[in-house]
């Protein structure tokens, strides 16, 4: 770890930035297609990468979950049994990670692919204690292949690897400005919320996660911010301290 890190760490738990001092952010594979119908936008890539290498320059622990639906949408092969259209899904989630990785390295910082699915030639397995040690180096470490597991979601994966390197928060990035009562695209009247509890995620059904990430993250009180990514510098806004999004936690 870099003696330069070591200093900017230090200054965070200090201060009132160090709230957030270990983040997870959680991609979709959508977002990272920009502008084309699918694969990956170079320039999303890029813009996504600077910002996190800013926060990690300046001694931010940042930790990403990718998912796959700019490759693979499972839910769209109804005839495939499910299990395989999930694995599928695992392999797009693989490569939007590798891809990340490298547009961070590109930029200078220190990465690491950790896989829910054994693939040792392209990224590592995921040891737990392995992640949380990378982050303490200073390290940028992507989370690939969802849970490892069918029948569950990235956000899902999200609410886990949080909980388990013990994050400070989950930075959900969404097209929107954060959970309304409504969809806002369909309603011109819709409500944002700007704080929820996961008891009224789960009660109301609002579209913020699913219930089973919903309810790890209340078990395990994980705080979740959704925010929209439409301009990357939210997410370094929000580790600085700005109130955007919607603040999700287990009470008011």
């Amino acid at each position: 770890m870099s003696l330069l890190f070591l200093y900017l760490k230090m200054n965070l738990r200090g201060n009132n930035m160090a709230n957030y001092q270990r983040i997870l952010l959680k991609l979709s594979g959508e977002f990272l297609a920009g502008k084309k119908e699918s694969g990956i936008d170079n320039e999303t890539l890029i813009k996504i990468s600077e910002v996190v290498a800013q926060l990690n320059a300046e001694g931010y622990e940042m930790a990403i979950v990718v998912g796959g639906g700019n490759f693979w949408r499972g839910r769209d092969y109804k005839d495939m049994d499910r299990v395989t259209a999930d694995q599928i899904g695992m392999l797009g989630t693989t490569m939007n990670a590798l891809a990340l990785s490298d547009a961070l390295e590109q930029t200078g910082v220190a990465t690491r692919v950790m896989n829910a699915v054994e693939m040792p030639k392209i990224s590592e397995s995921f040891i737990r204690k392995r992640a949380v040690r990378h982050l303490e180096k200073g390290r940028v470490v992507i989370f690939a292949g969802g849970t490892g597991n069918p029948f569950f979601t990235t956000d899902s994966a999200a609410a886990l690897r949080a909980s388990e390197i013990n994050a400070d928060v989950i930075l959900k990035a969404t097209l929107v400005n954060g959970v309304y009562d409504k969809d806002p695209k369909l309603f011109t009247d819709a409500i944002m919320y700007t704080k929820l509890t996961y008891g009224q995620v789960l009660s109301e059904e609002l579209n913020v996660i699913d219930a089973t990430a919903a309810a790890l993250c209340r078990d395990n009180k994980m705080k979740l911010i959704v925010f929209n990514l439409n301009d990357p510098r939210n997410i370094s806004r929000i580790a600085h301290g700005e109130e955007i999004g919607t603040l999700v936690t287990v009470e008011e």
